[in-house]
């Protein structure tokens, strides 16, 4: 901004009758050892590979029969089990390539007749160097020779009318020789830690300033950590790629007598490009009683507690074009003003003026009433599930990561009524990540059973940062920088629960890439809803710091994930901008189930700014500008439909819901551009929508409606939005 489809549903069947069917076979068959080929003994160099490493299998029977439970080393208690068709298969990855010398298959009762064991380096390319023809269950240990990280069974003809059914998916082989990755260590160049005896605090914050303040496409990235304690007479001035937090557990442990401060002098008083920047768990005494927090997208405002007043305007009150609180107290006011678009949730405030085009607000206590479309406040009591982004503290002298409990129905801040809950993991299970890593050291020390800490940097990776293990935390600070070359994926999570991604830029390579980010694979099909993979701060750029591209940026296929203030942005400003340029056809595309958004920025895509073809989606606060530089009408004819909707449901969905959320449109190429609508959706009872808008920017373009037929078109240049209160 300046100013696929869903899993096929599982075979039901009658669990007694094949619980019955599996304890008689079973029975029959335990502690029987069937080698299909003559098993060679273990030497003492092998070592059993695969236990409580990333398993992930073309399919499950159901959620507890996921394929983690054939490497977790409970030989008759826990299994994976496939759908039951044949072409299912199994696969684990070892972290790293090492020699294997066996495969040891404990089948249960639904067995594999024929089956390859496959080896492979990267996860794509394999080689088979077993193929079983004659396979009668029972355990089966396999002697094979060869290299891998990743190894596969292929299931080709089952013996039973089931699936496949493994109690134990083990593999052996050499340990190898690669050193260990240590965790841990210091937190990099570009980390300032801060305490109240460390001299010229606010030389210091000056100094980066100055670099920072303008620095919109720069490669500079800072992070100010504040140890726990009082600070006098501060102005931090936050610029971009700069992060301010406290060390605390709690926000009132680090107390800033004065100011964190974000203004707009830079741009001439507009504040729609303040971008790329962060304040969090800080206590905050305004000196003049109200401090300036004075953003637009990217930039996040959480677990502070300001005593007093927050203005969210610029100096003079410029625009400005919306931004992010979570998880904070504001005693006082906040003074929205210029702001176009907010969202706050799971706060407590003093008040809130002014409501411009679209402010939405879930489980805060002190919001205004819901009372949309005049004045423009979308309320929810509460949030339907949230977890609050993980952060760096002290414990004593030892750094540490909080990662916060999952809350249902939330209502006010995870803090203020004591400790937070929640785990605490110390750095010594993280790598931290300095200027200089390679994809693949990433890869091993996450491979090694390590988080990942990026300390403020801009990282090029050749290959793709594989997130395969259940609970992985990889958090940046100061907005560290991930670019994928030659058109690979940045980064990709398994279908695993309880991931969290956190506080980091992705930014498009040269090179087109088919995705940038992926959660999970497709046709992912796990219950994550006790523990969902989030996304938090986690922003996607394409173009703008030079030419980039790529097709799709942010793919959700993991069901029960929880995309938490996002900004997917391709360019419309910077280097390398242009229609093809910088072509990006579609921002977000969502086919889990289950799937949340609260706060959902996506701008400017040739095509579709967002998909979502899951059941059950919600998203809480949506906006999006369509993209400014179609050059015409023909460049975004979609069929018979003029332009690309902006928010799409598929229509195939049944249940969907949304509140809050806005397009806008700004053809400044050739204002003559119509838009259908700025939403589309199916006309079903469970398809719902609260508090629709669209608005032409200075008549530059304009909506035919607001959501399918409905809503009356935008007019004139005057730049009043066109609304529907409830759909249908």
């Amino acid at each position: 901004m300046t100013s696929v489809g869903t899993p096929p549903a599982f075979r039901r069947f009658n669990p007694a009758a094949r619980r019955a069917t599996a304890g008689a076979l079973v029975s029959s068959l335990v502690g029987a050892l069937l080698a299909l080929v003559p098993a060679a003994p273990a030497t003492a160099a092998e070592t059993l590979l695969s236990q409580g490493r990333p398993a992930t299998a073309s399919s499950a029977e159901g959620a507890a029969f996921a394929a983690s439970a054939a490497v977790d080393g409970n030989l008759t208690g826990t299994r994976w089990a496939s759908q039951w068709s044949d072409n299912q298969w199994l696969q684990v990855d070892l972290g790293r390539t090492t020699a294997i010398s066996r495969v040891v298959l404990t089948w249960e009762a639904a067995y594999g007749k024929a089956y390859d064991i496959q080896l492979s380096d990267n996860g794509s390319d394999w080689r088979t160097v077993k193929s079983v023809t004659a396979g009668d269950g029972g355990t089966d240990d396999i002697t094979v020779s060869g290299t891998g990280r990743y190894v596969r069974l292929q299931g080709i003809t089952r013996a039973t009318g089931y699936g496949y059914s493994l109690w134990e998916f083990q593999v052996y082989g050499g340990t190898g020789d690669t050193p260990q990755l240590p965790g841990g260590g210091d937190l990099g160049p570009n980390v300032h830690v801060i305490d109240p005896s460390t001299p010229d605090i606010q030389g210091k914050l000056d100094a980066v300033f100055k670099q920072q303040e303008s620095a919109q496409f720069g490669s500079g990235r800072h992070a100010f950590l504040f140890k726990p304690g009082t600070y006098n007479n501060l102005n931090a001035q936050i610029g971009f790629y700069t992060q301010i937090a406290g060390l605390g557990l709690k926000p009132d442990d680090t107390l800033i007598n004065g100011d964190v401060t974000v203004d707009a002098g830079w741009f001439n008083g507009n504040a729609t490009q303040n971008f790329w920047r962060g304040a969090e768990n800080l206590a905050v005494n305004p000196v003049n009683g109200t401090n300036r927090w004075a953003v637009s997208q990217a930039s996040s405002f959480r677990r502070m507690h300001v005593k007093g007043g927050l203005n969210l305007a610029p100096n003079g009150y410029g625009w400005a074009s919306g931004g992010y609180i979570a998880d904070s107290k504001i005693d006082g006011q906040v003074g929205n003003y210029s702001q176009q678009q907010w969202y706050t949730r799971d706060s407590a405030i003093g008040g809130w003026s002014n409501s411009v085009w679209n402010q939405v607000f879930s489980g805060v206590e002190g919001a205004p009433a819901n009372s949309f479309p005049e004045p423009r406040y979308t309320t929810l009591a509460t949030t339907p599930v949230s977890r609050e982004k993980p952060f760096l503290y002290l414990d004593g002298n030892e750094y540490k990561v909080f990662a916060p409990a999952k809350r249902t129905g939330a209502r006010g801040t995870t803090w203020a009524s004591g400790t937070p809950q929640g785990q605490s993991i110390p750095l010594s299970r993280f790598y931290v990540v300095k200027p200089g890593a390679t994809a693949a050291t990433i890869n091993q020390a996450l491979a090694q059973g390590l988080h990942l800490l990026f300390t403020p940097g801009v990282y090029h990776v050749d290959r793709t940062i594989e997130i395969n293990r259940p609970d992985t935390i990889v958090l940046g600070l100061g907005l560290a920088t991930i670019i994928p070359d030659n058109g690979v994926t940045a980064l990709r999570v398994a279908d695993v629960d309880g991931v969290r991604l956190a506080g980091f830029l992705i930014d498009a390579g040269t090179v087109n890439s088919p995705t940038l980010l992926e959660v999970g694979p497709q046709n992912a099909s796990a219950d994550h809803s006790a523990n969902p993979t989030t996304v938090q701060d986690v922003y996607i750029r394409i173009g703008g710091a030079g030419a980039g591209k790529a097709t799709t940026s942010m793919v959700v296929n993991s069901d029960d994930t929880i995309i938490d203030h996002t900004w997917v942005w391709r360019a419309d400003h910077g280097d390398g901008v242009g229609w093809e340029t910088n072509r990006a056809d579609y921002g977000v595309r969502v086919n889990g189930d289950d799937v949340l958004a609260t706060g959902l920025f996506v701008e400017h895509f040739n095509k579709y700014d967002v998909e979502w073809y899951g059941e059950r989606g919600r998203t809480i606060f949506f906006q999006n500008e369509k993209a400014y530089d179609a050059p015409n009408q023909a460049a975004i004819q979609n069929g018979t439909t003029k332009g690309y909707a902006a928010y799409r449901v598929d229509d195939s969905v049944n249940t969907h819901e949304g509140w809050g959320m806005g397009s806008y449109c700004y053809y400044n190429v050739d204002p003559t551009i119509r838009q259908d609508h700025g939403f589309k959706a199916p006309v079903k009872p469970g398809v719902k929508f609260h508090s629709l808008l669209t608005v032409s920017l200075g008549g530059n373009g304009h909506f035919e409606h607001v959501i399918n037929d409905t809503g009356a078109p935008t007019q004139g240049t005057e730049t009043v939005p066109s609304t529907v209160v409830s759909y249908p």
